[in-house]
């Protein structure tokens, strides 16, 4: 099964021009309103009558509790927030208008394409048109990154809105044209001339688009607090690498800043990352010679620039659609502690496939501190998950992940507690464990789980709820539990029988070939029964197709998973608990169907009649199913 990109797009820009008018946690009264409109004047007011020409000039203008509200059109630029607001109460607001298409796009259009002969053709521009940023100057670096031999630029070309594929030499535009156009570019001193193959159209019928900012909405400076950004359409960003180490610059981004709420965007064709939740930038950048201990000394550092529960991170990204995207859908070193990542859609990242590096993922995140990654559809992805040290009280819940090219979670030299609930993981790897202390209740996974030790690194565990540091450990292997979940196929927990540590398996349900670990606490194993899942879409819908019996509640002992059931993590000492250290009952399903607390039902479903069933697993209202992070 195959789903449309494009299909998906459409879904999700109805649902942001649907509720980009009412998705804050509460309606937060508005002192000022300045409008913006394609037939503005930037010495206008900004009032409805006298809108402002550009989103950057109403940022000059706005104040915390204002809200700059966008109209129709497609706006050229970058916007780099001059301050933020001072409380969730007094945000900083930017808005497309209720039911209206709003585009910002980090490119231009060119014209004046002249034919070479064939299908390439060639044009020459200024290098006024990038100031001091020319992405075809400007090659792809950093820490973790691997350019296969070749060099790769930040800059793109779009026919369409589409981009082509950068050639690695002028003399590979020279070939024949194949099912991906390619183009080439050089930048000299004063112009840059660009080459391209457009099979078989006039591009200068056509439009043809090039990068030429590095990012469609960043502030230049960290410490903008409470902004909102809602309801547009973001594309076109010429995007560095970003590493864990160094500054993290996405299409949008928070740079090193509290409070954020970006939601119900599209946001697409960034060179490496859609979301940054990341660093700050400083002389360090780039110099951690990619290892461990060049990033605890960057843990170090942030420290000492304010990395802590009070300045950075409670942030909010929810409802949105990301696509094309080379290196991340979403990404986050220590940026991204006690946030909410919720309801997003992200599909098709790492699809040209030019380059490769740590940092690839659907949602890549270090330090996911009491972070929720909650209820996203993520697919088509280099790899769909990836939490990468220090993923202490994170929750991982509800998200459906399928047809990832690596691990749909990859959970990476963590010391726990972090819970993983409710997920439908049914990619061809569903679990890459190279972690400890991790609790994975009521899942369904279809594909491989793989535990590995790392013993080469030592890693930090924190206080409770903090981002202090309170030690570092080797991931020796184990201490994890897995409870009432459902393994079919190509998967189970065979692999767990050697862990050096501890681990505890209950209730688990074993189908078609499914192996169980020698932890297993009587073990339901059902080797010939095939429950035949399979995922389709439907009438713009993602369903699930899946036989069920409810011999699997009945036929053995299985309890309702609380903190009490889990414990504490090894390594940290630590309880499963709630951020605000409440309790932990996984008590309702998939759907935030509540469960039965004597024969919950195995798996993220509560399904005790058994049959045949079609289950809309996407999209899902906003459910209680997200819950809050342990």
């Amino acid at each position: 099964m195959r789903f449309r990109a494009a299909f998906t797009t459409l879904v999700l820009l109805a649902i942001a021009m649907d509720e980009s008018a009412a998705s804050a946690e509460q309606p937060v009264p508005v002192n000022h309103e300045y409008h913006v409109s394609v037939n503005g004047d930037d010495a206008n007011d900004g009032s409805m009558a006298r809108p402002l020409r550009s989103i950057s000039a109403a940022a000059r203008l706005a104040h915390p509790g204002d809200a700059i509200t966008v109209h129709e059109g497609v706006y050229r630029e970058c916007i780099s927030p001059p301050r933020g607001g001072e409380s969730d109460a007094r945000r900083i607001v930017y808005q497309a208008a209720a039911g209206e298409t709003v585009e910002i796009k980090g490119s231009e259009v060119v014209t004046g394409w002249e034919r070479i002969e064939r299908d390439i053709w060639t044009v020459t521009v200024p290098n006024t048109l990038f100031g001091e940023y020319n992405p075809y100057r400007e090659l792809i670096h950093g820490d973790w990154f691997n350019p296969l031999g070749r060099q790769h630029h930040t800059g793109a070309v779009y026919l369409n809105g589409e981009w082509l594929m950068e050639a690695a030499s002028l003399y590979d535009i020279m070939k024949p044209v194949t099912a991906t156009p390619r183009w080439f570019g050089e930048a000299g001193d004063t112009e840059t001339t660009l080459w391209a193959q457009f099979k078989g159209i006039d591009p200068n019928k056509e439009l043809v688009e090039i990068n030429v900012r590095r990012a469609v909405f960043y502030p230049d400076k960290p410490g903008m607090n409470y902004i909102t950004v809602r309801g547009f359409i973001m594309r076109h960003a010429a995007t560095q690498w970003a590493p864990p180490t160094a500054e993290q610059i996405g299409l949008i981004g928070t740079h090193w800043s509290k409070g954020w709420i970006i939601e119900n965007n599209v946001i697409s064709h960034s060179k490496c990352v859609g979301i940054a939740l990341g660093k700050y930038g400083d002389q360090w950048d780039n110099t951690s010679e990619d290892t461990a201990e060049g990033y605890v000394l960057t843990i170090q550092r942030a420290t000492e620039n304010g990395w802590s529960r009070d300045s950075i991170g409670n942030h909010i990204v929810r409802n949105n659609t990301i696509s094309h995207c080379e290196q991340a859908g979403i990404v986050g070193s220590l940026g991204a502690v006690f946030s909410k990542i919720t309801g997003n859609t992200i599909h098709d990242i790492h699809v040209q496939c030019l380059f490769t590096g740590a940092e690839m993922a659907g949602i890549k995140i270090h330090a996911a501190i009491d972070t929720t990654i909650g209820g996203n559809h993520i697919f088509r992805t280099v790899r769909g998950i990836w939490l990468d040290w220090m993923n202490q009280g994170a929750r991982v819940t509800g998200n459906l992940l399928h047809e990832n090219a690596s691990e749909d979670l990859f959970v990476e030299v963590n010391h726990g507690p972090f819970l993983v609930d409710n997920n439908l993981f049914l990619s061809e790897r569903s679990l890459l464990d190279m972690s400890e202390g991790g609790a994975y209740v009521h899942n369904l996974m279809t594909g491989k789980v793989m535990p590995r030790p790392e013993l080469s690194r030592e890693t930090p565990f924190h206080k409770a709820h903090s981002t202090e540091v309170a030690g570092l450990r080797n991931i020796e292997g184990g201490d994890n539990r897995f409870f009432n979940n459902i393994f079919a196929g190509d998967s189970g927990l065979a692999e767990y029988d050697a862990t050096t540590l501890s681990v505890w398996m209950s209730g688990n349900v074993f189908l078609h070939g499914a192996t169980p670990s020698k932890h297993e606490q009587d073990a339901l194993v059902l080797t010939n029964v095939d429950p035949g899942i399979k995922l389709a879409e439907d009438s713009g819908e993602v369903v699930l197709h899946i036989t069920s019996d409810a011999a699997w509640g009945t036929e053995r002992k299985r309890e309702l998973v609380t903190s009490e059931l889990l414990g504490r993590a090894k390594i940290p000492d630590l309880p499963y608990v709630h951020a605000d250290d409440t309790p932990i009952r996984i008590d309702m399903d998939y759907f935030g169907k509540i469960r039965s607390e004597s024969i919950p039902f195995p798996g993220p479903f509560e399904l005790p009649n058994g049959g045949e069933h079609t289950l809309k697993v996407w999209p899902v209202g906003e459910a209680t199913r997200a819950g809050k992070a342990p």
